[in-house]
C-alpha cells in the first residue's frame, strides 16, 4: 500500500506540471468573475496541467476541473473575493482564492431554485471533506492515457474516469461537487426511466422517474450540459456593449 501511495504521489506531481499543449481559449477576467460568482455556484476550469489533458480527452470536453464557490466576502478594497473548495491532486481537498484560476478559461454553472438554506447545506457537505486526500488511484488511471495507446471507445470513457477507489476520505474534483449537490437531492444528470402512470384518470399516460447517478461517475462537463444549471457569463452580467469593442480594420489584411 505504501509503495502504491508513493507511486501515486509521484504521478500526481508529474501530472500537475504545466502541459506543453497550446492554450487557445481566452482567460476569464478575474475581476468580473469575482463580481459575478455566488456561493453555491460551480466554477468549471480549463486547466493547463498535464492532468487536464487526460481529463479533457476522456470526457471529450473543454473542462478539466470543477470547484465550488463557498464564500464571496468583500475585502478592504470593496471588491468581492470569492473562496472555493476543490480537490487538488497534490494537496487534496482544500480552500483556494480566485487567484488560483487567474489566466484560465472558466465557466460559471449556477443551480436554480435553491434557498439560502439549501446553498448552506451544499457548502457544508463539501466543507465536511476539507482535508481529505485526493483519490490517487484515479491519478494512476489518468496517467495511462497520457501515453500512446489504442483509441478508447467513447462508451468506455465515463467508466474509466470513475476507476477511483471510492473511499469516503478520498475525492476527485467533480465527485466532491457532485456529492455536495446530491446531499440535498439536487439533480445534475440523473438517469431517467419512463413508466406508465397509475392514475385511473390518465390511462396510458407516461411519467418520468429520476434515478441518482453514483457520484464517482460525474465529470466537470456534466455541470455544463446539465439542464438544471444556468450558464452565467461574467462579461454579459457586468454590462456588455458591443459598441465598445475595438475591431481591426479589414484594410489592414490587404
Amino acid at each position: 500500500m505504501g509503495l502504491l501511495l508513493s507511486i501515486g504521489q509521484l504521478l500526481a506531481s508529474f501530472l500537475t506540471r504545466p502541459s506543453r499543449s497550446p492554450y487557445v481559449n481566452i482567460p476569464t477576467d478575474p475581476v468580473l468573475l469575482a463580481r459575478t460568482i455566488k456561493p453555491g455556484d460551480v466554477l468549471l476550469v480549463e486547466g493547463k496541467q498535464r492532468i487536464s489533458t487526460a481529463i479533457k480527452y476522456l470526457t471529450q470536453s473543454t473542462w478539466s476541473h470543477a470547484a465550488l464557490c463557498v464564500d464571496t466576502q468583500v475585502i478592504p478594497s470593496h471588491e468581492p473575493h470569492p473562496t472555493f473548495i476543490e480537490a487538488d491532486a497534490v494537496d487534496g481537498v482544500r480552500l483556494v482564492g480566485i487567484e488560483e484560476f487567474e489566466g484560465l478559461h472558466t465557466r460559471i454553472c449556477r443551480p436554480l431554485g435553491l434557498s439560502e438554506n439549501d446553498i448552506a447545506a451544499v457548502v457544508a457537505d463539501a466543507m465536511g471533506h476539507l482535508g481529505d486526500s485526493y483519490d490517487l488511484r484515479n491519478v494512476v488511471d489518468l496517467a495511462r492515457y497520457l501515453c500512446p495507446t489504442p483509441p478508447v471507445p467513447v462508451s468506455w470513457r465515463r467508466r474509466m474516469i470513475a476507476f477511483g477507489s471510492g473511499e469516503p476520505t478520498k475525492a476527485i474534483c467533480s465527485t466532491l461537487v457532485a456529492q455536495a449537490f446530491q446531499s440535498i437531492r439536487y439533480p445534475i444528470l440523473p438517469k431517467i426511466t419512463l413508466e406508465l402512470a397509475t392514475d385511473p384518470d390518465c390511462m396510458g399516460c407516461v411519467r418520468e422517474l429520476l434515478h441518482i447517478r453514483h457520484h464517482s461517475l460525474f465529470t466537470p462537463r456534466d455541470f455544463d450540459v446539465s439542464p438544471y444549471f444556468l450558464i452565467v457569463k461574467p462579461n454579459l452580467e457586468n454590462g456588455f456593449d458591443h459598441r465598445m469593442l475595438v475591431w481591426q480594420d479589414h484594410a489592414e489584411f490587404q
